[in-house]
């Protein structure tokens, strides 16, 4: 099976149904449920879409799962335009599966402005060509992953990710709560901003979650635990292009009370900062489902 960086931007071309509303279509990543880093990156599409001037781009959103979503059918994005100011423009996007929303975000764009300049120091890392496609590694691993899985998790994929330090994604040791990954689309993506913000908002639930599980030595091929994403955030801060190699880097300062909190930063490989994330997860031990946030299944690749 082939699932390709052009499957993933059409993925993202959602179907005008009528003003302000929009029809995205669905891929399972291997997980057998919806995963919330794409209605996060259509719904962006969607907001972008409800914009008729061409030099604004999105600089942040703040996004909430409420229900699980269903990979068979389609989901409605619906565009609420609540401002259209000189610099900023903010809009509301709902998703609609079954007549209930199963999420909602909103997003600020900006047109682009000089101003004070700095950022955090790059973590020194080695450079992609001389760390492993995680892909290679699922693939390694393959006779260990459910038969009724395996096709799914090892085919071929729209991003390349490349961990700093390996992580076994069936029994990983416990370490410290940072994961490290160069990430980048597998093709040439064009000139279109929105479709390098999209792809990285993809990427950006893919795994980050898993940072919370390092210092425990767990995964979420276990069968006693579930987690989920509860909310997503994203700032945009400079241009970038995602099929050039990025560095993700996710921490997880805390723990506790059923949820684990992680944040990430995106590094162009000269070490310029161009994104930072956010997420709140449900972590779940015995196996237990949640009631919200799984929308965003985690299960993937185990990375």
């Amino acid at each position: 099976m082939r699932y390709t960086v052009d499957d993933l931007i059409a993925l993202f071309d959602l179907e005008p149904i009528e003003r302000n509303i929009y029809r995205g279509q669905n891929r399972d990543i291997g997980s057998g449920r919806l995963f919330g880093g794409q209605v996060l990156a259509q719904a962006l599409v969607a907001a972008r879409r409800t914009i008729d001037v061409e030099d604004r781009s999105a600089h942040s959103l703040h996004a909430y799962f409420i229900l699980a979503g269903d990979l068979d059918i389609p989901v409605v994005y619906f565009v609420d335009r609540l401002r259209d100011g000189r610099s900023f423009l903010t809009r509301r996007v709902t998703a609609i599966q079954h007549g209930r929303a199963i999420f909602n975000m909103s997003a600020s764009f900006h047109k682009e402005e000089d101003g004070l300049s700095h950022q955090a120091a790059m973590p020194d890392v080695p450079p992609p060509e001389e760390l492993e496609s995680q892909l290679d590694v699922i693939r390694r691993h393959a006779d260990r992953i459910p038969e009724g899985r395996r096709d799914l998790l090892t085919q071929d994929r729209p991003i390349d990710r490349r961990l700093v330090v390996p992580i076994d994604p069936f029994e990983p040791e416990p370490a410290e709560p940072v994961k490290r990954a160069w990430i980048r689309s597998v093709g040439d993506l064009g000139d279109d901003p929105l479709e390098h913000q999209a792809v990285l908002a993809y990427a950006s639930d893919y795994g980050l979650l898993r940072a919370s599980l390092l210092p425990h030595g767990r995964t979420f091929h276990d069968a006693d635990l579930m987690g989920a994403s509860l909310d997503h955030a994203i700032w945009f801060h400079r241009p970038f292009r995602i099929d050039e190699w990025l560095l993700y880097e996710t921490v997880s300062p805390v723990a506790s009370g059923a949820r684990a909190f992680t944040r990430g930063t995106f590094f162009t490989r000269d070490g310029t900062l161009v994104a930072s994330v956010a997420q709140e997860g449900v972590i779940r031990t015995g196996g237990k489902p949640a009631s919200r946030g799984e929308s965003a299944p985690k299960g993937g690749d185990g990375g």
